[in-house]
């Protein structure tokens, strides 16, 4: 297995015009390839493959390991580690991550497993290009320069990104505690007008009672980035991806892209995975505890009927250069949603404060009066 998660799912494979021979590109929303030099459309077949979904413990096996392998150019970029697919024929290029030239003589090829499913790109580059210009407009606390910075979108990539989804059936007995909120009175003193005098008030209190259930669930594809070069939480935040939409995989559909190299393997990735059932776990098992709040003072949770998918998800990527500092962004190719690091703006942030301090020293002192 180990074989097989430390490479990517990637294809570099070029499909010539049936026109004039060149190279062709996936145009991003159809199901066809497009020659940038003749015009001539050339049709992707409609695949009518069923994408199943595969048995997590039976793929472990000698077998399941030498099926549907491919061979691939991968580069690694010597400053951010990013592994990425080259074409061929290409004699330059740029880390999509970090921006950083590529040293194309160290490509190499790989041996791969091929991923089983894709959601092909479906927004154009420069549609990509006018969400971030709006992100970047309705960013909050950004400095000014930024709005009006003419920024620069050269080396702007539409990737491919490895994900893994995991089915599992789950059961999970807990022991915990109920709690019921109840109230009493209290008497306590204080001073009005120079004088002590005593009041009363009603003071919350927690009644608990033990409790213990078993919640049973059903997890359908939960989404697991496979790649670790960006941000887990931006990368995360770039959902809800459409994977009712998914395609049976053809390479085609990555002409002209780069796809971004598996570095969470299968096993790494059930345990991400399994982190994300059990918030979801956590909140079924609050919520069938009830009451007004609740204690889980033990759980032991079982995985069964695990299957999994690798998939591959579309996204363009860049960085862009701000006083010298670079921040890199990402787009989702599907829906136009974007994430990504920006700058702030400190004095923004300092008046802000002020403005928030001066109001509280406002309310505070006609609450006074």
């Amino acid at each position: 297995m180990d074989n097989i998660t430390n490479n990517p799912v990637a294809i570099t494979d070029t499909f010539g015009c049936i026109d004039c021979g060149a190279d062709l590109k996936y145009k991003p929303g159809s199901t066809e390839l497009i020659c940038e030099y003749c015009g001539a459309k050339n049709d992707i077949p409609q695949s009518e493959d069923i994408i199943e979904e595969m048995d997590f413990e039976s793929f472990f096996d000698k077998e399941s390991d030498m099926q549907d392998q491919m061979s691939v150019n991968i580069v690694k970029c010597t400053i951010c580690a990013a592994e990425s697919s080259l074409e061929p024929h290409i004699t330059s290029s740029n880390c999509p991550y970090c921006d950083t030239p590529l040293i194309v003589s160290n490509a190499h090829l790989e041996n791969i497993l091929q991923p089983k499913s894709l959601l092909p790109f479906k927004i154009l580059k420069e549609e990509a290009i006018k969400s971030f210009r709006n992100w970047i407009k309705k960013l909050w606390f950004a400095p000014n320069a930024l709005k009006k910075a003419a920024l620069s979108f050269d080396h702007f990539k539409g990737v491919y990104l490895p994900f893994w989804t995991y089915d599992s059936d789950t059961e999970t007995p807990y022991i915990g505690q109920r709690g019921t909120h109840y109230y009493v009175s209290e008497t306590y003193s204080t001073t009005e007008n120079g004088k002590s005098v005593t009041k009363t008030r009603q003071v919350r209190k927690t009644r608990w009672h033990p409790v213990s259930g078993r919640i049973n669930h059903l997890f359908d594809d939960v989404l697991v980035p496979a790649s670790q070069s960006l941000p887990q939480k931006q990368v995360t935040a770039l959902e809800p991806w459409d994977l009712n939409n998914l395609v049976p995989y053809d390479a085609k559909f990555l002409s002209g892209f780069i796809t971004e190299k598996y570095q969470i393997n299968l096993k790494n990735g059930f345990d991400n995975a399994r982190n994300i059932m059990d918030s979801s776990i956590t909140t079924l098992i609050y919520q069938d505890i009830g009451g007004d709040e609740q204690r889980i003072l033990s759980r032991n949770t079982s995985y069964s009927n695990i299957t999994f998918k690798h998939i591959l998800l579309p996204a363009y990527i860049s960085a862009y250069n701000f006083k010298g500092k670079l921040y890199q962004f990402m787009v989702n190719a599907r829906t136009g949603e974007v994430q990504g690091e920006r700058p702030w703006s400190v004095v923004k942030i300092v008046f802000a404060v002020l403005g928030v301090l001066a109001v509280i020293a406002l309310l505070y002192f006609l609450f006074k009066k």
